[in-house]
């Protein structure tokens, strides 16, 4: 492959040489060529195909190759050739030669381009796939734009071949009828600028816009023709209505309410969605309680008597409602009503796009977004119907021992609810149909948790296959298939964490025509829209990222999008998006990782640093996990970090800044982190990276400077040598 390039760059070049060797330019010139028209003319009343083909091959050759001289040899094609004839010689010759120079390019540049800067074109690539026909038609119709340029850029880009070609040929078009009518005048034609004139100029501006005005115009009759089945209320209740009262709708309302807008909040259930509720708090409340025994067990490592404590499933289980209760007041109607927002208690459906009805009532709104989050995912297994299972959003309702619990699935839910309930007394079986846990983590994070997992007595059952439940003598039993036989799994509490589902049922969006995908997301664009204008969504509804923090991170852009979308809208940023899965020691990550690096042919550097090394997690006793950072080869800009060990998620802040803001790992090595805290990882994984990076030859002459001012002679020391040569091989 690249010798290949290789050759071809060579090749490129020698042709480049010998066009400027044998002075061909000179013949590329206004001057020249109405001296010459005569014989040009001569000759091709004499040798009519063969001027023809050999003008077509000497165009194509000086486009593919970004030559100068495209321009005169279109004024040459109408002074021999006349309008028609020239116009399609020029317009085929030039269409073919830009479209060779963009292959060229694309093949020679792209991989490269793409992989340097993949994540900050990410937008920009999404933007040429939907809409590169729109932009390149409206560069192709604007002279001012070399398009030579064009041709190299665009190859750079992800916009297909075929599409290039024939958007070239018709956006050059006008441009190539300009100049060859122009050269159809020659002996009148004093300068090249003689042929644009700032009217036409102006004319052909105005032409290029033509394309991206249209765009919009078809955007909006797009938009209201999807809203043309729906009357259109005089005026309207409020000007925004969000339905579901997680942090999607929390948020949206709040920055609605912020900014003066009528907004209502309609809720079927409690306040504070999924997360206060079933998710987020309480699980971190069990963790938290989990860890209080786990550290009563080890107090032997720091040198009290360790026990093993009695654990009351249902005080347990009450104090996770206590913290619930105390956290309830942050999600609370009274504090939304005291904001602004109109709370309301009830199921909402969508009626049209500018209706909701709740409680028997219909209320119109300009805009409405849908935050209604997820349910547990229930897997089609035989049986399962006839077994009393827990999901995430039900195990809190359980107050007696589990006894032997079997988790199924090995993603976060499964992961931090299995080790919590192995901590306070349950024998726990995790069973995945996958080679391993925590499948969108790298397999090194992935097995040290399952290393600790096991160490703390929970069976993890990789690549099972589920084939059904059966409850035998008063006993419960999965049946899996493993290696081609079939294994028996006795529990007696189940819990499925088998991933989750958007809610979208019941909600009266199809009827409405609003787009749902497969699994029943809600799709929106870039903008968080529906494919109806007027209803957005944010957060597990959509199906993308489930996470608390990028609903209320989505929720800035649905709300100000909906509210002010007539003056600007604002496209959503999920460049940098943290997470965290919560086991003992934590799994934290932003950004790529190896195994999507790979996926993705994103090139890397690997620097690591051992949380063994570092002296805040010796002395905590929490040695176990590292801190993983990706950067681009040769650079310090951060591609991507996993983090795991104890406050992971804590500890991944400093790095999800600096992806935001741009900074990589010196800023970092030349920030002042406090000694002695678990933070100081992320300098010491800097410092990893400094010390691979070292200018060892630099260093070399320095130490020679150094030498010189002692009056030594330059005869390094054995040891300084061995020190280089142990820093080289690292």
């Amino acid at each position: 492959m690249k010798n290949t390039k290789l050759i071809l760059i060579m090749v490129i070049a020698v042709l480049i040489a010998l066009f400027f060797a044998f002075d061909l330019q000179h013949y590329l010139s206004l001057t020249e060529l109405k001296a010459r028209q005569g014989q040009f003319n001569d000759y091709y009343q004499h040798n009519p195909l063969q001027t023809l083909g050999l003008f077509f091959m000497f165009y194509v050759l000086v486009t593919a190759l970004s030559l100068p001289g495209a321009a005169i040899m279109t004024l040459a094609a109408g002074a021999l050739f006349g309008l028609v004839t020239a116009v399609v010689l020029v317009s085929f010759a030039s269409s073919i030669g830009a479209t060779l120079a963009f292959l060229v390019s694309r093949y020679l540049f792209q991989d490269a381009v793409q992989n340097r800067f993949g994540n900050q074109l990410g937008a920009f690539n999404r933007g040429v796939e939907r809409d590169g026909a729109f932009y390149l038609f409206t560069l192709r119709l604007v002279p001012l734009f070399p398009f030579f340029m064009i041709n190299l850029l665009m190859g750079l880009t992800p916009i297909k071949a075929r599409t290039f070609y024939w958007v070239s040929q018709a956006g050059m078009l006008a441009g190539t009828l300009v100049y060859v009518n122009a050269g159809t005048q020659l002996g009148q034609l004093e300068s090249l600028s003689g042929i644009l004139s700032p009217a036409i100029l102006i004319s052909f501006a105005l032409l290029g816009i033509f394309p991206l005005l249209t765009r919009k115009i078809l955007d909006s009759i797009k938009q209201q023709r999807a809203l043309s089945h729906f009357p259109k209320p005089a005026q309207y209740d409020y000007n925004l209505i969000a339905i579901g009262a997680g942090a999607g709708g929390l948020v949206s309302t709040y920055i609605g309410a912020a900014v003066k807008a009528r907004v209502a909040l309609i809720e079927k259930h409690r306040m504070g969605g999924d997360c206060l509720n079933t998710g987020c708090v309480p699980s971190k409340a069990l963790i938290r309680s989990a860890q209080r025994v786990q550290d009563m067990r080890n107090a032997d490592a720091v040198g009290i008597p360790g026990v093993t404590p009695e654990v009351d499933f249902a005080r347990v289980l009450e104090s996770v409602q206590d913290i619930i209760r105390k956290v309830e007041p942050h999600d609370s109607v009274e504090r939304y009503t005291n904001l602004g927002v109109e709370c309301i208690s009830g199921a909402a459906r969508v009626i049209s796009p500018y209706e909701v009805e709740v409680n028997g009532q219909r209320l119109t709104t300009r805009n409405i977004v849908i935050a209604t989050g997820a349910k547990p995912q229930i897997p089609d297994i035989p049986g399962l119907d006839q077994i009393a299972y827990y999901t995430s959003d039900t195990i809190w309702t359980l107050r007696t021992h589990p006894g032997r619990l079997l988790v199924l699935g090995g993603g976060p839910i499964g992961c931090e609810l299995g080790q919590a309930f192995a901590r306070l007394g349950a024998s726990v079986t995790q069973v995945l149909r996958g080679e391993r846990l925590m499948p969108r983590e790298d397999s090194d994070a992935a097995a040290l948790i399952q290393q600790r997992f096991e160490t703390e007595g929970i069976q993890v059952l990789t690549g099972h296959a589920m084939r059904r439940f059966e409850t035998r003598n008063g006993t419960h039993r999965l049946i899996c298939e493993h290696d081609g036989q079939e294994t028996d799994i006795e529990f007696d509490t189940l819990l499925l964490a088998l991933g989750r589902t958007p809610n979208t049922s019941g909600l009266g969006l199809e009827e409405v025509g609003v787009q749902l995908d497969t699994r029943g997301a809600l799709q929106v664009d870039d903008y968080l829209r529906s494919n109806i204008p007027t209803i957005f969504g944010v957060g597990d509804v959509t199906g993308g990222y489930q996470f608390t923090h990028t609903a209320a991170h989505q929720a800035w852009y649905a709300a100000v999008n909906a509210l002010f979308g007539r003056l600007h809208h604002f496209r959503v940023d999920n460049r940098v998006i943290p997470w965290c899965t919560f086991t003992s020691p934590e799994v934290a990550r932003v950004g790529l990782n190896e195994q999507e690096a790979k996926r993705q042919q994103v090139p890397f550097e690997v620097t690591r640093f051992q949380m063994k090394e570092l002296d805040r997690a010796i002395t905590e006793r929490e040695e176990a996990g590292f801190v993983k950072v990706l950067t681009v080869p040769g650079k310090d800009r951060i591609l991507g970090v996993t983090i795991v060990g104890a406050h992971a998620g804590e500890l991944l802040a400093e790095y999800v800044q600096a992806m935001k803001q741009g900074l990589g790992l010196n800023k970092i090595l030349g920030t002042i982190h406090i000694y002695p805290t678990l933070s100081e990882a992320n300098k010491y994984a800097a410092g990893e990276w400094k010390r691979a990076h070292t200018p060892h030859r630099l260093l070399q002459w320095v130490g020679r400077y150094h030498r010189w001012m002692r009056g030594t002679k330059a005869t390094p020391r054995p040891q300084t040598r061995s020190a280089d040569v142990e820093a080289e091989k690292r």
